[in-house]
């Protein structure tokens, strides 16, 4: 018997520690599942695919944002929501694409831009839900001060920056957003330049940061940079100048500079308003102001292992859509699309396809390279993913937090639509490798292009003749993709 009872004791301890260990390592696995990693997007303005030394650039170099490719994942194949600002990113914020979100153009109103609804899903909407404290810091275009589309009635807690995108041209404004206050910046009244606004709004991006380092947060950073005007800082022209003689006025490494002249007279009612001032060196303050973006992103990065937050901390950089030829801008000289035809504005590859990079520590393989096809409306739905919050269903996009994390499980799109409501309407459409435009939507006789992206990335060559099935396949697709909205009427005429 006492044998037994031994026995039995064994038995029971041995049970007790099973069960003690097992409650312990479910609570320690319930802790990393409810972990709630920080979030930082990073949306540069007018970024072109090849403006960065990680994609080919050559002119500068851009060491800060490469160190997000080298410490985390570089994607090859993703695009912008549309081929300018504000649709871009009501494409990025909503999850849905321009054949079916409320804001699909830039369309100006009450001195901003048409504005999101209430009833709008979004991606701070979400996330401030489910425990996040959310901040946008830089120029925001989704809906004119007071209206249902301001960012504190999208789910954003804090903001600071541009409302509106026209007066985000100008940079040293006299007056900026404070949530929903507009401060004077007495530096820039009339007609002085005393404060550069990129400057003020990174300083407050860090203090964010630092005020909600021990909360889980989403941290919007859509920089005004590189749109133009073009104006950098003295000290970040200076690198890019030199002198010939010790009597000489500085010149443009660049040089010859094909100076531009812009604005500069304080009595136009567009001057500091939206319209953009002159540059004598347009291209030495291209490079200067990437430069300035470039040391941002450093610090942003510095600021996270400063803090110890960099391996719980999602951080992705992009660019609203393709590269601008306004203001002086000279992405021929630059070479700001790479391989891919076409600006801002077009819908060719180099209107749309955007570099972007995703860093995360010990879920990102460092030094990786994805072809995964994926796009602004695919971020909601990943950050749904990331963070454990149900995605919403009815929209268009797909998470690539598959990809993000190295898994072979991810999901591709049957095909991607886009829409563009100037120059005469325009659609496009990729399945596969195959990607139509159709241009001049709104006249008789519109015209279809076909490429095959996998042979003809640069878009030199027109299939359309040779490959009929497929170009009706397409046109299929555009026509299904999209409803008629009343504030964006987009009835389209036969195709030539």
């Amino acid at each position: 018997m006492k044998g037994t009872a031994c026995h039995l004791k064994v038995i029971y301890f041995v049970f007790l520690f099973f069960v003690l260990f097992s409650q312990t390592f479910e609570g320690q696995g319930q802790s990393i599942v409810s972990s709630k990693p920080n979030i930082i997007y990073i949306v540069a303005d007018d970024l072109g695919y090849g403006d960065l030394s990680a994609y080919g650039q050559e002119k500068f170099e851009t060491p800060n944002i490469d160190r997000l490719a080298k410490e985390g994942m570089l994607f090859t194949q993703h695009y912008a929501g549309s081929t300018v600002c504000a649709p871009s990113r009501a494409a990025l914020m909503t999850g849905l694409h321009t054949g079916h979100i409320e804001v699909r153009g830039n369309k100006g109103i009450n001195g901003g831009q048409f504005p999101l609804s209430l009833e709008a899903i979004t991606i701070p909407k979400l996330l401030k839900e489910n425990g996040y404290v959310t901040g946008a810091f830089g120029k925001w275009g989704l809906g004119y001060p007071g209206s249902t589309g301001a960012p504190l009635n999208q789910g954003f807690d804090e903001f600071f920056g541009y409302n509106s995108q026209t007066i985000a041209h100008n940079y040293f404004p006299r007056e900026l957003y404070d949530n929903d206050k507009l401060v004077e910046l007495v530096e820039n009244r009339d007609t002085l330049e005393g404060l550069y606004a990129p400057d003020l709004i990174h300083q407050k991006t860090l203090d964010f940061i630092d005020r909600h380092k021990d909360s889980p947060f989403f941290l919007f950073v859509p920089s005004i940079i590189p749109h133009a005007e073009l104006v950098a800082p003295a000290e970040y022209m200076q690198l890019f100048l030199e002198k010939t003689n010790p009597d000489s006025m500085y010149i443009s490494v660049f040089e010859p500079e094909p100076a531009y002249r812009g604005v500069d007279d304080p009595e136009n009612p567009r001057y500091k308003m939206g319209a953009y001032g002159s540059q004598p060196m347009p291209r030495a303050a291209f490079a200067a102001m990437i430069k300035l973006l470039d040391d941002q992103v450093g610090e942003i990065l510095d600021k996270l292992d400063d803090l110890g937050l960099a391996e719980n901390t999602l951080v992705i950089f992009t660019s609203d859509n393709g590269p601008h030829k306004e203001g002086g801008a000279d992405p021929d000289f630059f070479n700001s699309n790479g391989q891919f035809k076409g600006y801002k504005r077009d819908l060719y590859e180099g209107g749309i396809r955007v570099p972007m990079l995703a860093r995360w520590p010990g879920k990102i393989t460092a030094g990786t390279e994805t072809v995964q096809v994926s796009t602004f409306w695919d971020v909601l739905p990943t950050l749904a993913d990331v963070t454990g919050v149900a995605i919403p269903e009815g929209i268009d996009g797909i998470s690539f937090l598959p990809t993000l994390l190295g898994e072979n499980s991810q999901k591709n799109h049957a095909s991607l639509y886009w829409e563009f409501h100037e120059q005469n309407g325009k659609q496009a459409v990729r399945k596969g490798n195959w990607k139509a435009i159709r241009l001049n939507v709104f006249s008789e006789g519109s015209e279809v292009l076909l490429f095959d992206l996998s042979k003809d990335p640069g878009e030199t060559s027109n299939l359309a003749n040779e490959y009929p099935k497929v170009l009706m396949e397409m046109l299929e697709i555009m026509d299904r993709s999209r409803t008629e909205d009343s504030n964006w009427p987009f009835a389209h005429s036969s195709v030539k």
